[in-house]
């Protein structure tokens, strides 16, 4: 346990009382005042950030890039031809759909793209101000939300699974007022895996309402329950994509491929939708079509483009795991490796898994995972846990109605393994159940 006095002087000086305003960044800002003053590490399973090194092939693509005078040169505003063909190639090699080149657009991380695709349906379609998110999720999208100005409710799917999930999303739609579903698959921070059946359900009602989903796939093919690295064989990652063509893909290069630094997604437009018209547009803008709306208007005023160099980063990346010589969730499954073994340390002294399952079978182990201890609230464990020296994030801030915090795994190192077990049974000693 580390000093409390010093850990409670620390969290008074932050002005973060009893943790509810506490954001990430302000919890990782304690973590590392608390390592200065206390001269003990802290374990840090509060920031969702890769911690694993990226492959050389995106390297070498990108270093190649850069001499051969493509810094020099403005990228076009839709990605520039290899990045296009190979989102492409890829689609089809993991996903099992098909997705023209021209209708996948290269943004600057999955951040732009999801604030790129919020601003597309408050201008597409202004007569629906609602984004619906399935939750618990990742709270900067609804600030993103907030940004632009678009309202925004959430659904927890903590109680609505299968058929109850469906029902209650047509419930929330048939009101009129949504104009997108967002969620990811694998959920950030639960974990749980959206199926096949669930998949089509939400497809369906986006058919039907005509909505458009906004499937995030942060954490992509990261549910390591089954293997989803063979390209262009089953079985392939989940997706609504089957099910309707209202729906855009966005698949990020941070997570699955280690490359968070350099800021590389790709929005994946169904073919459909990303030539649909949408009269808003063409009156307010000139451009009707939903994808160069996005491309020549969006993406121009937003960054120009996505930086050139890493294009061709994520692009190489791509062409190697659909080629088959390299193997994108080898490295990554270290994440499942680690969220394993926290869990067991974790439920052997008296936590308990907050969104334990999925549809009555055991959750993959991966990058995030959900806890709670009996007897405390959400706040009171993440303060709590900071005195053991063991950082992690409360989940009422990602939309969830339950109690618990979220733990990710990508900064812990097999090193920490005899530290994180001394401090959660000495946790579990001091607050005994």
């Amino acid at each position: 346990m580390l000093d409390s006095k010093i850990v409670s002087a620390e969290i008074e000086a932050m002005h973060l009382g009893d943790f509810s305003a506490a954001t990430i960044r302000d919890i990782q800002s304690l973590s590392k005042a608390l390592e200065a003053k206390t001269g003990e590490p802290i374990i840090h399973l509060e920031m969702g950030v890769p911690g694993l090194q990226p492959s050389a092939i995106a390297l070498k693509a990108e270093q190649e890039a850069l001499q051969a005078g493509c810094a020099t040169i403005y990228p076009p505003n839709g990605g520039i031809p290899r990045i296009k063909q190979a989102a492409s190639r890829f689609v089809k090699a993991f996903i099992g759909v098909d997705i023209e080149p021209l209708c996948c657009i290269p943004t600057t991380g999955s951040m732009q793209g999801t604030f790129a695709t919020f601003t597309a349906w408050h201008h597409a379609v202004p007569e629906k101000d609602t984004v619906l998110f399935i939750h618990p999720g990742f709270p900067v999208q609804t600030t993103q939300c907030d940004i632009i100005g678009l309202k925004h409710i959430g659904l927890d799917i903590h109680d609505f699974r299968g058929d109850a999930l469906i029902s209650k999303l047509e419930e929330i739609l048939s009101a009129g007022n949504i104009c997108g579903i967002v969620y990811s698959n694998p959920n950030n921070p639960s974990w749980v895996c959206f199926n096949e059946e669930e998949l089509k359900g939400i497809g369906e009602l986006a058919t039907r309402y005509d909505i458009i989903v906004l499937e995030d796939l942060a954490y992509f093919a990261m549910d390591f329950r089954r293997d989803l690295s063979h390209p262009f064989e089953p079985p392939f990652q989940a997706t609504v994509a089957r099910y309707t063509d209202n729906y855009i893909l966005a698949v990020s290069g941070s997570k699955a491929f280690s490359y968070a630094g350099q800021r590389i997604g790709v929005l994946c437009i169904s073919n459909v939708l990303y030539h649909r018209l949408y009269p808003a547009l063409q009156t307010n803008f000139g451009v009707g079509e939903f994808g160069d709306f996005i491309c020549n208007r969006l993406m121009y005023t937003l960054s120009s483009g996505t930086t050139h160099s890493v294009q061709h980063a994520m692009a190489a990346l791509m062409e190697a795991a659909c080629d088959g010589t390299y193997n994108f969730l080898d490295d990554v499954r270290e994440y499942g490796r680690r969220a394993k073994f926290m869990k067991d340390v974790l439920l052997a002294n008296g936590f308990y898994l907050v969104y334990d399952n999925d549809l009555g079978a055991p959750l993959a182990d991966g990058f995030y995972f959900t806890v709670q201890y009996p007897g405390m609230n959400d706040l009171q464990l993440t303060r709590e846990l900071m005195f053991y020296g063991i950082a992690v994030f409360p989940l009422d801030t990602m939309g969830s109605n339950e109690q618990g915090v979220r733990i990710c795994t990508s900064f812990f190192s097999k090193e920490q393994e005899p530290l994180f077990k001394e401090r959660i049974q000495a946790f579990h000693a001091d607050h005994p159940l």
